[in-house]
């Protein structure tokens, strides 16, 4: 891993201790600052890549920026149809970092079939208790499994930060929306933890992967006698 996101991964481990700990000023103000913490750690490892093609990494960095403005929507009484309109535009820019990706094309393994279960899951659970935002909830899934079956056609990290991703959401969708969800086995008193550490992981984990394959697209349309932008075979 890169050193530049050792900052991010201490902000990580503070602000999870918070969630803890509080006081809740300090959970909204460490949660502000590790999105942009996460895109500082991309920036410094992309310009040492020089990777190919060049909108990719901005297209990571606008789909962090978004999810850095639902983190902030969310930290907030009566913002939450902001903060999912943020991270719903989030995933649609994630989508479009995966199609662009050296290797952009391929198709998602067969195990993908499960964000259609968890989906059809989601729905049958949620949406009766959603009222109004049956629609804008039916959606948000719907874009998230597709984010989720996208990354997972790039390889195990992403595949993993793409099912993190579900988790943290569905876990949030859980709290929100299901009545009696808080008399559930648990408390569910690990609920704010697991939201955020699941998350959290899932940001880093994708970006990750994005830097490391156009890190590798890079090296080889450097190496001797491949044209720019071939990809290995």
């Amino acid at each position: 891993m890169p050193k530049t996101f050792t900052p991010y991964l201490v902000l990580c481990a503070v602000h999870l201790v918070l969630l803890e700990t509080g006081p809740d000023w300090s959970i909204t103000a460490t949660k502000a600052l590790l999105m942009p913490l996460l895109a500082l750690g991309v920036v410094l490892a992309a310009r040492r890549a020089r990777p190919e093609p060049l909108e990719t990494p901005w297209l990571l960095l606008a789909a962090i920026g978004l999810s850095w403005a639902g983190d902030v929507a969310l930290s907030f009484p009566g913002m939450f149809v902001v903060g999912l309109g943020a991270f719903l535009l989030a995933h649609v820019a994630y989508i479009s970092v995966f199609v662009r990706m050296p290797g952009g094309r391929r198709r998602p393994p067969a195990w993908t079939l499960v964000y259609v279960v968890w989906f059809a899951g989601f729905i049958a659970l949620l949406g009766p208790h959603t009222g109004a935002l049956l629609v804008p909830v039916a959606l948000y899934g719907l874009v998230l499994g597709l984010m989720a079956t996208f990354a997972a056609a790039h390889g195990r990290v992403m595949a993993i930060g793409g099912a993190l991703f579900v988790v943290s959401d569905s876990v949030l969708g859980l709290g929100r929306f299901l009545p009696g969800y808080e008399f559930a086995p648990l408390g569910f008193d690990l609920h704010d933890l697991t939201v955020m550490g699941t998350y959290l992981a899932a940001q880093l984990l994708i970006s990750l992967g994005v830097l490391a394959a156009l890190r590798a697209a890079a090296r080889s349309s450097r190496a001797p006698g491949r044209p720019v932008g071939a990809t290995a075979p």
